[in-house]
């Protein structure tokens, strides 16, 4: 068994190469292999949010505060709010984020293939947030 204590894992503020406007990353958990689990906190000021990427094994969001707006590659822009669960499928291409005047928190979970969580994509342009 391991605790980590609250507050024993620093806060940090999520790379621009990643996001657009102001994001909050705590991590909660990364396993070590064989085990492959990664889940962090995120909180997005509003109109915040990812760049496009996808995640080779799926990625589940769990909306624990706020509003915010999700999308897939072909599908529309949709309203989240907390208390909803998202789930992408493998290799699947969105974004997600805060909507323009709400902030919005989510666990973000997502198991590694290869060591690689995450493929990072291009930035979410403001048309394209603007829907």
């Amino acid at each position: 068994m391991k605790i980590i204590a609250c507050g024993s894992v620093p806060t940090v503020i999520a790379p621009e190469k990643y996001f657009t406007g102001r994001v909050l990353q705590t991590p909660i958990i990364e396993k070590e292999p064989p085990a492959r689990l990664r889940a962090t906190l995120v909180s997005f000021e509003p109109g915040a949010r990812t760049h496009w990427h996808t995640h080779p094994l799926g990625q589940t969001l769990y909306v624990t505060a706020g509003a915010g707006l999700v999308q897939t590659w072909d599908g529309p822009i949709q309203e989240i709010r907390a208390g909803d669960v998202i789930s992408f499928a493998p290799g699947e291409k969105h974004w997600h984020g805060a909507a323009p005047k709400s902030a919005m928190t989510h666990i973000a979970m997502q198991e590694a293939l290869d060591g690689v969580h995450a493929d990072w994509l291009e930035t979410v342009s403001a048309e394209q947030y603007g829907g």
